[in-house]
């Protein structure tokens, strides 16, 4: 029995008084020394039970053991097995929750650092290897594949119907591919040639990415059927945002999360002037959220020079569903946390910009259906916080408009897709759907799963066509 080394490796970093003034990615990564002294924690259990903790089902304990016999070729491999987009999912993946919450390394200390290995390996083979090589797709079928969404679950889907031999076009709305991982996630924490790259990868499968190209605008889901495509799959992931319907929510200076994150990642607000995206950010900002997506419009703000940003949370820190990592990482860089508080209403001057922000304090009462404590307002507990920019992250729904346009498709009251969460297949013949359009705001990983899954069912529909 080998050694238990109860203390994982620390991810090299920024440091926070330099980090926060620029969008250069936070974790500096391992580098080979320190990867093989992490990879040779694991202790190659025969269990696995890492493995049916990983979404995609990627061979944990392969690629690592790979890794610590300096096989980094076949440790690409393995990952890329089940796992197309490995350098992202190592980047910005809650392997907290997931491989790494069953590592048997977990209980007695650290688990094993899986997230950040995956990371090093997919790194590794994109700057070393050759990125772009492609396992080679199957005997063409013959049937077309329509993706439509090119956020993590559309690139899953795409990238496991191309090598199952299908001909795969992925549609995207935006002028860039990525979805989500381009507009929703900062460059510090997701770099925006790693994303592409990945893309590329997806490509070299013989997948044909189509930009500028809205389904239920330029084509219905229903004439992409008529015009050839044998099965459609739907990953528009969930991009309209939810918003507090309280008073002076309509003023200047308040943002919803999305079209704040769209102006500083997609559009390139954090280069100007270089790109003309300008983007009005004043002294004191607030946050209202406790999500990731939170952490991320915080992070950003306080990097375009606020020179103070709260984080509003109506729970207390335990209850809060962004990642410890980006809490962490949030607290270092100065931001500050008023939890246990929610906003009432906002308060504008004469010129309709908001200069305030009325709130509540808040307790917890009994577990509500989410199981975490139920917030309750405490009487007469108004309090003035003084800001002049509110960012409301408080998750997001499904654009209606591929519901709109397509008839027999079936949503629930929340304006997500219904789909059976084995096979993400639709009650719509030939229609299949997977990622944030089913579930609502979730994971990158998560959307990934969904996106195979779907993409073995379709496969499988597809064989019986003749």
């Amino acid at each position: 029995m080998p050694k238990l080394n109860l203390k994982r490796e620390p991810m090299p970093k920024q440091e926070p008084k330099v980090r926060r003034r620029n969008f250069n990615e936070v974790a500096l990564g391992y580098d080979f020394k320190q990867a093989q002294a992490e990879a040779n924690r694991c202790l190659q259990c025969p269990k696995r039970p890492c493995i049916k903790g990983c979404p995609v089902g990627i061979n944990i304990p392969g690629f690592i053991k790979a890794l610590t016999e300096g096989n980094m070729l076949e440790a690409a491999r393995i990952l890329k097995d089940k796992n197309s987009l490995p350098a992202i999912c190592g980047r910005v993946c809650p392997q907290e929750t997931q491989c790494e919450a069953v590592c048997v390394l977990a209980k007695p200390g650290a688990p094993v650092a899986i997230g950040r290995l995956e990371r090093y390996v997919a790194d590794w083979q994109r700057e070393k290897a050759n990125s772009s090589s492609a396992p080679t797709p199957l005997a063409p079928t013959g049937k077309r594949v329509a993706v439509v969404g090119s956020g993590p679950a559309g690139l899953a889907a795409a990238a496991d119907l191309a090598k199952m031999g299908h001909k795969v076009t992925l549609f995207e709305a935006l002028h860039v591919g990525g979805g989500v991982l381009v507009y929703g996630i900062p460059e510090f924490r997701l770099p925006k040639d790693i994303v592409q790259a990945e893309i590329d990868y997806v490509t070299s499968l013989g997948v044909e990415l189509q930009l500028d190209s809205v389904i239920g605008k330029i084509d219905t889901v229903d004439e992409l059927l008529t015009n050839g495509y044998n099965a459609v799959f739907l990953g528009t992931g969930a991009g309209l945002p939810v918003l507090l319907n309280i008073p002076g929510e309509n003023l200047g200076g308040v943002y919803s999360a999305n079209e704040f994150l769209t102006r500083v990642n997609l559009m390139k607000a954090y280069l100007f002037p270089e790109y003309d995206t300008p983007l009005r950010l004043g002294k004191r900002v607030a946050v209202i959220g406790g999500g990731n997506v939170a952490m991320d419009s915080a992070r950003c703000a306080i990097r375009f020079g606020a020179q103070e940003v709260y984080v509003v949370y109506r729970r207390s820190k335990e209850e809060m569903p962004a990642r410890q990592e980006e809490v962490e990482n949030a607290e270092e860089e100065g931001i500050q946390f008023k939890f246990l508080t929610s906003p009432k209403q906002f308060l504008g001057n004469a010129q309709n910009w908001v200069i305030g922000m009325e709130c509540y304090e808040m307790e917890l009462g009994e577990p509500d259906e989410s199981g975490r404590r139920r917030p309750i307002v405490k009487p007469r507990s108004e309090f003035i916080l003084d800001v002049d920019v509110v960012i409301i992250a408080l998750g997001t729904t499904p654009n209606p408009l591929i519901a709109a346009t397509t008839k027999g498709l079936e949503t629930t009251r929340w304006g997500t897709v219904t789909a059976n969460e084995t096979t993400g297949k639709t009650v719509k013949p030939k229609v299949w759907a997977g990622g944030d359009i089913v579930t609502g705001t979730a994971t990158v990983i998560s959307a990934m799963g969904a996106g195979k899954r779907a993409a073995a069912s379709i496969d499988t529909y597809l064989k019986g066509l003749h």
